[in-house]
């Protein structure tokens, strides 16, 4: 794919985009880099980095940059490998004795690429309130080796923080060092990076860009994160440009030698074959554009960020936003990305055999919990619910569906599906049949869902959720979150059409007195408070 456009174009497209969403209070502000080759094309700043004290976006901003960190981990990791220091293929338990795998083989290869199956801390509701408190960090180790695996060593990828926080742990008893002084004396001199450091919550940094997030109506500050917890997952800051130059130097060879590169940058397979489309730290795939790309989004408190390398056309994209909310960082580099190298993107063709047979109910592990996914047509179409709204399928072949980057392959024997894999890139979930079939419409009297509308104490994580009813429909949000719909499975029993969540109302006497709010393997009650 040759390169399109000119810089000029470029930018006045980012300069509208910024406009519309800064303007329209969606975000505070956002730096932006993309290079060509040995050009800079666009580095630019926009918005705000502080809004109470109307400081303007400087394009060195220090920005948190979350999960891009893992690509840091990982590297550091396979330059110990490098050294011989340590074996990929060893179990988790030769690095980390004191963990309890449970009687799991775990790979250590299984922790860079999130198929080791061990549960996420983040999505955990005992970590709300750890988060907030500088604890040894063997206390998350502990709360997470107590839960039981999603799935064997292996058999799936679900993106989780867990692996990469015990990373940070074996890089720190490898090399005999802090995870911080290992990066900051072995990895960050690679690329020159001398605005890229593990973040604090107390040290005063000069060009420090200020968190916010979009409630719906309006920007508030980020809420408070210690940064004891998000550590190797997540705990870097840094800027356009020291990120720019990253992405240029480990790409050209000046951070690994060529064996460990190629173990960075390229997905291993599932233990049945499945081939991936997550490396180490980073995703690695063929692009619905057409062409190959590797990187990495990051979403902390306060912070959106995304890193891409586009080998195919030698182009760098980095979009760093002070703000959780739209467009997000991964939609303007999806953008950015149009405008350089066009759409190559898969053709839809049509489908040979019968819609309907693949209609019904899919169900398995992802993030946090158990999912399902409700598959009907509609106009000819295949459409998924899945957290979500509903999502009109595009087919690509075989059994196969897609939606931008997004794969849906059926399993089928003979022409029944006895499941569905769900390749998001960075997950990849096997579910298993639910119920063939169009799903049953569950409805509930009007006066039934009001009578569960109000505000119910989750004591656990030290917050009220809120159940309102409008137009005909129950919504449940906790503070700091966004709105969403519930959708009835009886009177009593509604599920979150979004982050998997069950909610069942507990009525006494005829009120509801409580919820209880079932996230993953753990069941909080929630009391109604008020009237």
């Amino acid at each position: 794919m040759a390169l399109q456009g000119q810089a000029s174009a470029l930018e006045a497209l980012v300069d509208s985009i910024a406009a519309e969403h800064i303007e329209a209070g969606h975000i505070a502000g956002m730096a932006v880099g993309v290079t060509h080759g040995e050009d800079t094309v666009l580095l630019k700043a926009y918005g705000h980095a502080d809004l109470e004290w109307d400081v303007p976006m400087p394009v060195d901003a220090i920005f948190e940059i979350g999960s891009v960190t893992k690509q840091f981990t990982a590297v550091a990791a396979l330059m110990l490998w490098e050294q011989g220091e340590l074996d990929l293929d060893a179990d988790l338990s030769a690095y980390l004795p004191e963990y309890d795998t449970q009687g799991n083989a775990v790979p250590l290869r299984r922790l860079f690429d999130h198929t080791s199956g061990i549960q996420g801390y983040t999505e955990m509701p005992t970590f709300q309130r750890l988060a907030l408190q500088p604890f040894p960090r063997d206390t998350l180790v502990h709360l997470v080796e107590r839960q039981p695996f999603q799935f064997a060593p292996g058999e799936a990828l679900i993106y989780n923080n867990s692996a990469y926080f015990l990373l940070g742990l074996i890089i720190e008893k490898v090399a005999g060092q802090s995870y911080e002084q290992f990066l900051e004396e072995h990895v960050f001199p690679r690329a020159g990076m001398d605005d890229t450091s593990y973040c604090t919550n107390d040290e005063i940094w000069e060009r420090r860009a200020h968190g916010y997030a979009y409630e719906g109506e309006a920007l508030v500050r980020a809420a408070y994160l210690d940064h004891t917890w998000p550590y190797a997952a997540g705990s870097l800051c840094s800027t356009v440009p020291d990120l720019l130059a990253w992405l240029e130097a480990l790409h050209a060879g000046e951070v690994l030698g060529a064996e460990a590169y190629a173990l960075l940058v390229t997905p291993e397979p599932l233990n049945d074959g499945t081939v991936l489309r997550y490396a180490k730290g980073m995703d690695s795939y063929r692009s619905r554009l057409g062409g190959r790309v590797i990187g990495h989004g990051g979403a902390i408190a306060g912070f959106l960020s995304e890193t891409r390398y586009y080998p195919d056309d030698d182009a760098n994209v980095v979009v760093l936003m002070n703000t959780r909310g739209p467009p997000g960082a991964g939609r303007v580099a999806n953008t950015i990305a149009e405008h350089l190298v066009g759409d190559h993107g898969p053709e839809a063709a049509a489908y040979p055999g019968d819609l309907s047979a693949l209609v019904g109910t899919y169900r398995g592990p992802v993030r946090g919990g158990d999912s399902e996914a409700r598959v009907t047509v509609r106009e000819g179409k295949l459409v998924l619910q899945l957290m979500g709204p509903p999502q009109p399928l595009e087919y690509l072949g075989g059994s196969t569906f897609f939606r931008g980057d997004a794969r849906y392959t059926f399993r089928m024997d003979g022409d029944v599906p006895t499941g569905l894999d769900l390749d998001m890139v960075g997950d990849f979930w096997r579910f298993g049949v639910d119920e063939l079939g169009e799903p049953e419409v569950v409805t509930v009297a009007p006066e039934v869902m009001a009578g569960h509308a109000g505000e119910y104490s989750l004591a656990e994580l030290g917050v009220n959720a809120a159940i309102a009813f409008e137009e005909g429909r129950l919504f449940a949000q906790i503070p700091g979150q966004p709105r969403l719909p519930l959708v009835p499975d009886s009177d009593m029993e509604y599920r979150l059409a979004g982050p998997p969540a069950y909610f069942t109302f507990i009525v006494e006497d005829g009120e509801t007195v409580a919820v209880e709010v079932k996230l993953g393997p753990t069941t909080i009650r929630a009391e109604r408070v008020g009237g």
